[in-house]
């Protein structure tokens, strides 16, 4: 399909760039500024191998935010760096005059050229990431001046100097990097403030002399200078093999281990700005359209155009703010600043006042009377409301479709009638039996539904009961409660029980459930007053 992707690449550049990039992992994994923090006290050296105490002492010294790990910890972190390629072992050996000492030495560590650029790069992100560059628009000048003096060093072969031309391309290449990477941070800056809707009269003010001055400064002062650069290297092209030969031949730097190596140990080199065809299309680029796609200095005029754009956008919004129609930003992130300040019970009352978003209710659904949810039920906790699919998709409550057949509920009545009734027979057979059992509780065993019965009216009699102090018999000694009026009772089933309090009687009740024991108390079972006329009653202690 005549696609380039990751796989149609060879496998061992595959595995060549995954390591290259597993080199950067230590920057997003969790601990990452303990990494960072042991990285930069690598980067403090230059080929020095570094042992676990070295590293504890120096981060102790630097009193940064990874503190001072332990032993383990640190060897840990450090056994990862090796893994991600951002650490090697070192290879020297270790003198040592005992076991003990030469386990603590013999763990070493050097930076590796990798890990070295990473974490170079990662420490001028973090240095200034926000900030806005300035333009090194002096060296554009320079470039110019510098292009100007070579080309007539090659109209003149026998003054030209071999080392002295390789000192000023060198010099030539170094401004203009500096300087193209001086645009690229600046204008990438002025793209992240063009993204901003929500500028107020301060920022705009000077947003707009930060346009309308250095942006024009910097467009005016390249396309001034461009086209004399584009001429001088017009100049300068036909010259250009033959001067990178002579220079090679008088200064072929690491470019001549490499070749001396060979073989599968032949060295990768990345020559000096300069010294490459590549580096002078490069900059050649820059200034003149090669490719028909625009050089750097057609997308700056663009990039200032899109500024100015932006700009007055903005003071057209700005314009419209009277009305009521600028941009809210500034007041969404307050609010949202106040919510992550605030306790939980204010964010309530905050979401209320600002949005009018009160607690969630379930309207026109009532969950099933078996399904009563307590009102104090958060509705995120509670159990999921079935909502009808018209309901749900259309907003509607009306039905569709033909009406259903009346449902025949007769079995279900049925069924909740005979369980009813299957309930009152239980409990009267209960009640059946704690009659009989009256007086004797020490001697029979009740059933599970006997002993509930009869605890449900112990608790109903406990609760109607008046408590009384009695006198205590000697001066100097408290007196005891008696229980009054406890009782309690169900007419349907014609059974009442009364409570009396009584020193050192113990009731024991015996069922399937286990035993009860009451202290002190001493239980009368009877029939109710007005269950067929009859008002005995048998004590049960």
């Amino acid at each position: 399909m005549g696609e380039h992707t990751r796989d149609s690449l060879p496998a061992a550049d595959r595995d060549d760039t995954w390591q290259r990039l597993q080199a950067y992992a230590y920057l997003s994994a969790p601990e990452r500024l303990e990494y960072v923090a042991v990285m930069r006290v690598f980067c403090g050296t230059l080929l020095t191998d570094l042992s676990v105490p070295d590293v504890r002492a120096k981060l102790a010294e630097a009193d940064g935010p990874a503190g001072a790990p332990s032993a383990d910890t640190l060897t840990a972190r450090l056994e990862q760096l090796v893994d991600w390629g951002a650490l090697l072992r070192s290879s020297r050996s270790v003198n040592a005059a005992s076991i003990t000492e030469y386990q603590r030495s013999r763990s070493r560590y050097q930076l590796s050229k990798l890990g070295e650029r990473v974490q170079r790069d990662a420490d001028e992100v973090l240095a200034g990431a926000d900030a806005a560059r300035e333009v090194s628009s002096e060296l554009l000048a320079l470039v110019e001046r510098g292009l100007g003096e070579l080309n007539d060093l090659l109209q003149k072969p026998e003054e030209a100097g071999p080392q002295d031309t390789l000192e000023r391309v060198s010099t030539l290449f170094v401004q203009f990097t500096e300087f193209a990477d001086s645009v690229r941070d600046f204008y990438a800056y002025l793209g992240q403030v063009l993204a901003r809707y929500d500028l107020d009269g301060a920022e705009y003010q000077g947003f707009k002399e930060l346009l309308l001055d250095y942006v024009e400064a910097i467009r005016e002062d390249v396309a001034f200078r461009a086209p004399r650069i584009a001429s001088v290297l017009d100049l300068l092209w036909p010259h250009l093999p033959g001067l990178l030969d002579r220079l090679d031949a008088h200064a072929r730097g690491l470019s001549g281990v490499a070749g001396a190596a060979g073989g599968r140990s032949e060295v990768r080199v990345q020559r000096s700005r300069g010294r490459e065809m590549a580096d002078w299309e490069g900059l050649r680029g820059w200034f003149t359209d090669v490719d028909g796609q625009g050089s750097q200095v057609d997308q700056l005029r663009d990039a200032t155009m899109r500024a100015l754009q932006s700009l007055l956008t903005n003071a057209k919004r700005m314009l419209r703010s009277a009305s009521g129609e600028m941009s809210r930003r500034k007041d969404l992130l307050r609010l949202a600043r106040w919510f992550d300040e605030a306790d939980p019970e204010d964010a309530h009352d905050m979401a209320v006042a600002a949005f009018g978003l009160y607690g969630a209710r379930h309207l026109g659904v009532p969950p099933a009377s078996d399904d009563a949810v307590p009102a104090y039920t958060s509705w995120w906790n509670g159990p999921v409301v079935e909502v009808p699919v018209a309901l749900r998709e259309r907003g509607s409550r009306a039905q569709r479709g033909r009406a259903s057949s009346m449902e025949n509920h007769a079995p279900q009545k049925r069924h909740l009638q005979e369980a009813a009734r299957a309930r009152a027979e239980a409990r009267r057979a209960a009640a059946d039996e704690l009659r009989s059992a009256a007086g004797r509780f020490a001697e029979v065993r009740l059933t599970a539904a006997a002993l509930g019965l009869l605890l449900e009216l112990l608790a109903t009699a406990l609760g109607n009961a008046q408590l009384r102090r009695t006198h205590a018999d000697m001066p100097g000694t408290a007196g005891e409660f008696s229980l009054e009026s406890a009782q309690s009772e169900d007419a349907e089933l014609g059974i009442r029980l009364t409570v009396r309090r009584s020193s050192g009687v113990r009731s024991v009740l015996h069922s399937a459930d286990g035993v009860v024991e009451l202290d002190d108390l001493e239980l009368e079972i009877g029939r109710a007053a007005d269950s067929a006329g009859h008002g005995a009653e048998v004590s049960a202690s």
